[in-house]
């Protein structure tokens, strides 16, 4: 079984990682290498708060590792939430950074009416490996639905409808997202460059 560092101590994205992954990786994450600190991300795109986790890991592990970054990009929003996705609440006076309920209130509130619903989410995977990175891309397209549909999942989940499934993430079994999300296609291309 091959062993593999993901920059982050969300518990949500590592089981997702995990499940991806499948039986032959074992994800370990910031809590797994003593890493306690809060690592910054202060880059304005995915790419570069992604490959900023991963090489402060680098950086002060001195171990390879990856991290990922996701952004929900809503065309009526010029592209918000985007790289402010987890602290898009907060940073418009709903609740807590991360607070997933007060990021779709106000995300919800910022869309009404909205007849352009169509929305994407797009993760960006940094690999570094012996000190050599590496960038991986996955996206999904869909809209936001006007109000919240499922239980499963987390985040924005039970308020995106992935495109031509006529089901949110949250009304998707884990292994049905996990079959075309934006995180599992980026996922993919990373395994695809780990087993060459």
């Amino acid at each position: 079984m091959r062993e593999i560092i993901m920059a982050t101590n969300n518990a949500h994205k590592l089981r997702e990682i995990q499940q991806i992954l499948g039986s032959g990786y074992r994800v370990r994450g910031l809590a797994d290498i003593g890493c306690t600190e809060d690592i910054p991300e202060t880059s304005d795109t995915l790419e570069g708060n992604a490959l900023e986790k991963a090489r402060y890991v680098w950086q002060r592990y001195g171990l390879s590792c990856f991290s990922d970054d996701t952004g929900l990009e809503v065309e009526a929003l010029d592209g918000e939430p985007g790289v402010f996705t987890a602290r898009f609440g907060a940073l418009n006076g709903y609740g807590d950074d991360h607070d997933s309920p007060a990021n779709i209130r106000c995300l919800l509130d910022k869309m009404q009416g909205q007849s352009n619903r169509r929305a994407r989410f797009r993760t960006v995977i940094a690999l570094i490996e012996d000190g050599h990175e590496m960038l991986f891309e996955g996206v999904v397209t869909g809209s936001i639905v006007r109000e919240l549909r499922g239980t499963d999942g987390f985040g924005y989940d039970p308020v995106f409808e992935a495109e031509d499934t006529g089901l949110t993430f949250a009304e998707m079994g884990p292994a049905e997202k996990n079959r075309i999300s934006h995180r599992a296609r980026a996922t993919r291309q990373l395994i695809d460059y780990l087993q060459r």
